[in-house]
C-alpha cells in the first residue's frame, strides 16, 4: 500500500478496515491489530486524529518507532501479526501505516487473554454465540487435551493434583521419581508447548484453581433453572451457577435440586417426605452430562430445568462415539468422548463406566413414580436432553 492508498483512506475516514489513531498507544493500537488480524484484516494509520481526520504526524526519530512497532508486531500478541509496515513525512513528523492481514492460523490471535474482533468502527471481544463462530472458522478444536493459552502449572492445584493420585493407587515417591512438571505432563495435566509447560482443559477442569477464569472455559459449567409452571414461559421461582472443577459442578447441581423441596406421600396416616426425583437418577445424568459435554462447543452451558411436571438436562454435543439413544438407554458398551475426566470422575467414585448408568437411572424412575425417563439427540442442534418426568404428562419430553 502506497501513501496515494492511505491519504485516500484518510479521506473516506475511519470504517470496518481502517482505525486512525493520534499517537503511537500500545495497548490500544495492539487490541486494533488484534482486531484486524482475527477478522478481516485492515489498515491501522498512526498519526491521524480519529475524530476530525486531520493529519498531525508523528514526533521523534521514524526508525525508533519502526523498530517499536515491529516488536508489538512480532511480540504484542499470542502470535506473530502478519503486516506490512509504511511511513511517510508530513510536516516536522511521520504518518505510519500498518497494512494488518486476515489471521488463518489454528487459533485466534490474543491480547493477554482477550480476544478482539472488528465490528464496524470499534474492537470489541466476541459474545459466546460469535466466538464459537470464530473459533470453528479457524479450525480450532478444543478438546480434553489442549493446552490453554497463557496457563501454566501455577493454575494446578498440586496439593489436589497429588490427593488423586494417590486415590488412583499410585505414590508419585516411588523411585524413579519424575520432576513435577514431568509428572503432570505424564498425566496430561499440562502438555509443553513451544518452550513453556502450559495447563490441558482436563487439567483445568480437574485440578485447577478457577476452572471457568479463562476465555475458552468461561461457559463450562451448569446453569440451573426453575420455573413456576411447565413452561419456559412461566416465571423463574430460582437458579443457580453450579461452578467449579468437575465433581463441585456436580455437587453444586445436586444441592440445588435437592433444595427445591421434596413431595409428601402419605402411608395409612402417616406422611412421608420424598425428593422430586431419585438422587440415583439424578446424579448419573449429572454426571453424564458434564463428563460427556462437547468440549468444542465453547459458548454453550449444561442446562438443568426443573418444571412442575419434568427435570430436563440438555448438554452440549452429541452422543459420543455415534452411539444411539436406544442403544445408550439399552445399556450398550460406554464409550467415552472425554476419557481422561471420565476416568478422574470414576476415580473419584461419581461413576463406574459399565454401561449401567442408563439401566440405573430406569430403574431408579420405575421404582420411584412408575414413569419412564427420555432420552433425545438432535445432532443438527447439537444436544442431548435427558427428561425426568414427575408425572405422566411429561413423559414425551419438554
Amino acid at each position: 500500500m502506497e501513501w496515494g492508498d492511505v491519504a485516500r483512506r484518510i479521506e473516506a475516514g475511519e470504517d470496518e478496515r481502517t482505525e486512525f489513531k493520534r499517537l503511537f498507544e500500545p495497548e490500544k493500537c495492539a487490541r486494533a491489530l488484534c482486531a484486524f488480524s482475527n477478522s478481516d484484516g485492515g489498515v491501522l494509520v498512526l498519526g491521524v486524529d480519529d475524530d476530525t481526520r486531520a493529519i498531525h504526524g508523528i514526533d521523534g526519530d521514524p526508525e525508533s518507532l519502526s523498530e517499536r512497532l515491529t516488536g508489538l508486531l512480532q511480540s504484542g500478541l499470542s502470535g506473530p501479526v502478519h503486516a506490512r509496515i509504511g511511513r511517510h513525512p508530513v510536516g516536522g513528523g511521520w504518518v505510519f501505516w500498518l497494512e494488518v492481514r486476515s489471521q488463518r492460523s489454528f487459533e485466534p490471535l490474543r491480547r493477554g487473554p482477550r480476544i478482539f474482533v472488528r465490528r464496524g468502527r470499534a474492537n470489541i471481544e466476541p459474545s459466546a454465540e460469535e466466538l464459537q463462530d470464530l473459533l470453528n472458522r479457524f479450525g480450532y478444536i478444543l478438546t480434553e487435551e489442549q493446552t490453554l493459552l497463557g496457563t501454566s502449572i501455577s493454575d494446578i492445584d498440586v496439593g489436589r493434583f497429588e490427593a488423586f493420585m494417590t486415590k488412583s493407587g499410585i505414590d508419585l515417591t516411588e523411585e524413579p521419581r519424575l520432576s513435577l512438571t514431568g509428572d503432570l505432563q505424564t498425566r496430561a495435566v499440562l502438555a509443553q508447548r513451544e518452550s513453556c509447560h502450559e495447563a490441558t482443559l482436563y487439567g483445568i477442569l480437574c485440578f485447577g484453581y478457577r476452572p471457568q477464569s479463562y476465555p475458552q472455559t468461561h461457559y463450562f459449567w451448569v446453569d440451573c433453572v426453575g420455573y413456576a409452571g411447565t413452561d419456559r414461559a412461566d416465571d423463574v421461582i430460582q437458579s443457580a451457577s453450579a461452578l467449579g472443577r468437575l465433581d463441585d459442578q456436580v455437587d453444586r447441581t445436586l444441592d440445588w435440586l435437592r433444595s427445591l423441596g421434596r413431595q409428601e406421600r402419605y402411608a395409612s396416616v402417616l406422611r412421608e417426605d420424598y425428593p422430586l426425583v431419585p438422587d440415583v437418577a439424578l446424579r448419573e445424568v449429572i454426571v453424564n452430562a458434564v463428563c460427556h459435554r462437547d468440549y468444542a462447543i465453547v459458548g454453550s452451558k449444561v442446562l438443568v430445568e426443573v418444571f412442575d411436571d419434568r427435570v430436563v438436562v440438555t448438554s452440549p454435543g452429541t452422543l459420543p462415539n455415534h452411539v444411539t439413544p436406544a442403544v445408550a438407554m439399552a445399556g450398550g458398551h460406554p464409550r467415552a468422548r472425554n476419557g481422561l475426566m471420565v476416568n478422574f470422575m470414576q476415580t473419584m467414585r461419581y461413576m463406574e463406566g459399565r454401561g449401567r448408568g442408563w439401566p440405573r437411572i430406569r430403574r431408579a424412575m420405575r421404582e420411584y413414580n412408575g414413569l419412564v425417563p427420555v432420552l433425545e439427540e438432535e445432532r443438527g442442534g447439537r444436544w442431548v436432553r435427558v427428561t425426568l418426568p414427575l408425572r405422566a404428562s411429561a413423559q414425551t419430553g419438554s
